[in-house]
């Protein structure tokens, strides 16, 4: 399906004037069936009208670009494609958040390498085949067919994601089959458990059909592999979840520092890093897991302290160099406030949020500034490229700015 840009930038336009005169509970379900329109017209074009089911792209080409680099060209993020699939769910957009749950359903059980339930870090956009395809490109100059290495491999925290997005379609649907898969990337996330230590190492980092497990560990995986244990026993009832939820807790407890807030994880060797970067998002999920009543009282600062070791005009960076505004974590921190209570702090953040906005797609930019640095690598040890996000239109901080103006808690049942 064609889109007229100027056609949908108009649209966009309208819709904020009206906004400006409507009450702040109508104003922001405008800015999130606004984005939502973005998200649904982006996935008729690339899977199909529901009940089509498929990924959708991560990225849009940026202003300055006619298309994207040939690793993105093709790739579908589980992450973001779980967040979106909420988005559309907070958005009432049922059908839409379907194509994706299903499509996820389907990745996990019709793999093209392993029969153990895991989920790969993205897939290839489109309707999907079985096996469902991965993303790759054509390499010219080499004459074969090439993949990206942390593409094809398995992030923990992105089968926690993708169960989270199957547990939302579950409470929205009652559909046995979700709350089946959600279980299954469950039961995944629980063969990681080792008795004689806390928490869950980082996944497994590799081509196929070599995959090697990943020993780190990593805090926001944990946080997500907490929310899933958690949710599933509430659900379900079933002790078994206890001890996953257990060890996560105790994992990211343990990396809770009165000083530095929440130390990003631990090296290969189990030791807390304690000499990083502070990172925006692990800081503040835990609020959004845990409720009040039950969080240690350091864990309330988070406010505080990403003002202090955060903050950049408009919101908040990615981490602590303070070198851009990243769009994703700062609606990530409005989302967070509104839950918290502080519609004030929330309303200022949407606000700068929405202006970093795509005319063209109607998606949100992954950063205000041409690039913005992260402090971490792409690959899994630490000793590959630089991770970087660039101004591109990004599914991931779409989706969260829905999330975030319509109070849609990802981790629990809303």
């Amino acid at each position: 399906m064609s889109r007229s840009p100027l056609a949908l930038g108009s649209r966009a336009v309208a819709i904020a004037c009206l906004a400006c005169l409507a009450s702040p509970a109508t104003a922001a379900e405008g800015t999130a069936q606004a984005l939502c329109d973005a998200i649904a017209a982006v996935q008729h074009e690339t899977v199909g009208q529901p009940p089509a089911v498929g990924f959708i792209p991560s990225y849009r080409p940026g202003p300055n670009e006619t298309a994207l680099p040939q690793p993105l060209a093709t790739a579908a993020f589980t992450y973001d494609n779980a967040l979106a699939a909420m988005a559309l769910l907070a958005c009432g957009r049922i059908a839409a958040a379907r194509s994706i749950g299903d499509a996820l359903l389907a990745a996990s059980k019709t793999d093209r390498q392993f029969r153990d339930g895991r989920l790969r870090n993205a897939y290839r956009i489109g309707e999907i085949t079985v096996p469902v395809a991965l993303p790759g490109w054509w390499d010219a100059d080499g004459g074969h067919w090439a993949e990206d290495e942390y593409q094809v491999s398995t992030a923990l925290g992105n089968v926690a994601w993708a169960a989270l997005a199957l547990l939302q379609l579950h409470a929205r649907t009652r559909e046995p089959a979700y709350l089946e898969g959600a279980i299954d990337l469950g039961t995944w996330l629980m063969s990681g458990l080792r008795e004689d230590s806390a928490g869950l190492t980082g996944g497994y980092f590799g081509f196929d059909p070599v995959s090697k497990p990943i020993a780190w560990k990593s805090t926001e995986h944990n946080i997500d592999a907490l929310a899933v244990a958690r949710w599933l026993k509430s659900e379900t009832g079933d002790p078994q979840w206890d001890p996953l939820a257990r060890s996560a807790l105790h994992f990211v407890t343990s990396m809770f520092d009165g000083e530095q807030g929440f130390l990003i994880g631990t090296d290969t060797s189990g030791k807390p890093v304690r000499n990083g970067i502070t990172v925006l998002d692990v800081q503040i999920w835990p609020l959004m897991v845990v409720p009040a009543g039950e969080r240690p009282a350091g864990w309330n600062e988070a406010p505080l302290r990403i003002d202090a070791k955060l903050a950049v005009p408009g919101g908040y960076d990615f981490n602590d160099d303070r070198d851009g505004l990243w769009i994703e974590g700062t609606a990530q921190a409005a989302l967070m406030f509104r839950l918290e209570g502080d519609e004030e702090r929330a309303e200022g953040l949407m606000e700068s949020v929405m202006n970093n906005r795509d005319a063209a797609s109607g998606w949100l930019f992954a950063t205000r500034d041409e690039e913005l640095s992260t402090g971490l690598t792409i690959d899994a040890a630490g000793v590959g490229g630089a991770f970087r996000y660039y101004r591109r239109p990004h599914l991931g901080a779409t989706a969260w700015a829905v999330l975030a103006a319509t109070a849609y808690n990802p981790f629990r049942a809303n």
